[in-house]
């Protein structure tokens, strides 16, 4: 009898979470809520509120839902896992004391100092007036952040005292990201290239997904403001300490100070990194999969993911990783859980915005897609949905995601780029050096 798993989220990761649990040999039912028109090709999509808990849970019962795996931020942090928990209901991804992790970036900050794990220093405000006064002593460039989840984009990297200003007047004042934006952080600002690591982890046992790297500034070169992210690739090559450096310095301590503070964790924990000259220091934490790095690490998987998924949220995770073998012979060997994923194989997504996004654009027009796909290019789906004719329109900035894979990083670009260029709408913008900043 094959799984039923229900998907919460409607954007490009959901569709490669669908994408990649539809690969697995046991044939699950899939279900979205509420999906997009590209998880309607293997999943059944819901009318579903997935901020309305009770109706979740209901859903779930009604179905008989072996598994949930959420995976956008909000319904995390307001507490979707620990409702499923309490109807024993098995859910991917952590209870809101694990999601404060993404939810409150001074917790963060608080949990990183506990653990003495090396990151920015920083200094926190709720007031412009004494975030203004503060500047008068800080270096530039200095980064600047909303405490608060703000979809990838409650970041800015100031390299002068008017950008700075303006920027912490539009958290503080305008209050432009909300709630969020509230509380903010003034961080140094440290150099380097940056990486992405997804830790799955039943808060006991932890396997490390291939490392990617996003692309996160709108304009090629990393230029202009800060997006949800433009492109990614992986898995990137590092030089072979920095694997035992991640996992010893900044990994194994992190867990250990969730376990010591009683903070349970199922699901995945995204740290970003900073590659700086003295060593990996983290600057920030998500509570779910990236976007749209989850487009290009799903796809290097070995491992069932869905079967990967299950026993996480049943704490037999590492029984699971026990059954994987390694079966390539560059596989590095201080990165736990690495046979997992494979080595040989590069993948890149590169992003389609609607122009005019991170800020004003315009929705609603159609998209024509290329006519066929393969097993090493596809397009996932994000800001997408359904006209009222059936056809396909934007709704949303990053509108799409062309990924191509390939046994070279190059083979890879070339593959996702003559994707994209297939792919059209009006308005369609891109940048065209994704995967170009090499690795490092």
């Amino acid at each position: 009898m094959s799984r039923k798993v229900l998907v919460v989220g409607s954007g490009g990761r959901e569709h490669a979470i669908v994408r990649q649990l539809a690969a697995s040999e046991q044939v699950p039912t899939i279900f979205c809520a509420p999906g997009n028109p590209g998880t309607a090709s293997v999943a059944t999509n819901l009318d579903l509120d997935v901020m309305d808990f009770e109706k979740v849970v209901g859903f779930c019962k009604a179905e008989a839902i072996d598994l949930v795996i959420v995976g956008p931020e909000d319904p995390l942090i307001a507490g979707i896992s620990d409702h499923l928990h309490k109807a024993d209901i098995n859910v991917f991804g952590p209870g809101a004391m694990g999601a404060r992790l993404e939810g409150d970036k001074e917790f963060s900050k608080e949990i990183l100092a506990s653990a003495k794990v090396p990151t920015a220093s920083y200094q926190a405000f709720s007031s412009s007036h004494a975030a203004l006064k503060h500047l008068d002593n800080v270096k530039l460039p200095v980064v600047i952040k909303a405490c608060g989840a703000a979809q990838g984009k409650g970041v800015a990297v100031c390299s002068d005292r008017s950008e700075a200003e303006e920027f912490i007047r539009a958290c503080l004042d305008d209050q432009q990201f909300g709630g969020a934006g509230l509380r903010i952080l003034m961080e140094e600002c440290l150099f380097g290239p940056e990486l992405s690591v997804l830790i799955v982890t039943d808060g006991q046992d932890y396997c490390l997904l291939a490392p990617s790297r996003d692309h996160k500034r709108i304009g090629e070169g990393d230029t202009g403001p800060n997006t949800g992210g433009m492109g990614a690739f992986a898995p990137v090559k590092l030089e072979s300490t920095m694997y035992s450096q991640i996992d010893s310095r900044i990994v194994l301590p992190i867990l250990a100070e969730l376990r010591r503070r009683d903070i349970p964790y199922r699901g995945v924990l995204y740290v970003g990194l900073m590659l700086t000259e003295s060593g990996p220091q983290v600057l920030e934490f998500n509570c779910r999969f990236g976007d749209p790095e989850t487009q290009v690490v799903l796809p290097l998987l070995r491992a069932d993911f869905l079967e990967m998924c299950y026993q996480t949220s049943q704490g037999n995770l590492g029984d699971f990783l026990q059954g994987i073998h390694e079966v390539e012979d560059i596989v590095p060997q201080d990165w736990p859980g690495a046979g997992a994923s494979s080595w040989l194989r590069q993948a890149v997504v590169v992003v389609g915005a609607s122009d005019g996004y991170p800020g004003k654009y315009i929705k609603g027009r159609p998209i024509d897609f290329p006519p066929e796909v393969s097993d090493d290019r596809w397009v996932i789906q994000a800001g997408t949905k359904l006209n009222d004719d059936g056809s396909v329109v934007t709704n949303g900035g990053r509108v799409l995601g062309a990924v191509g894979t390939g046994a070279t990083l190059e083979l890879a670009q070339g593959i996702a780029y003559a994707l994209l260029d297939e792919t059209h709408f009006e308005g369609l913008v891109f940048r065209r050096d994704i995967g170009k900043s090499g690795e490092k």
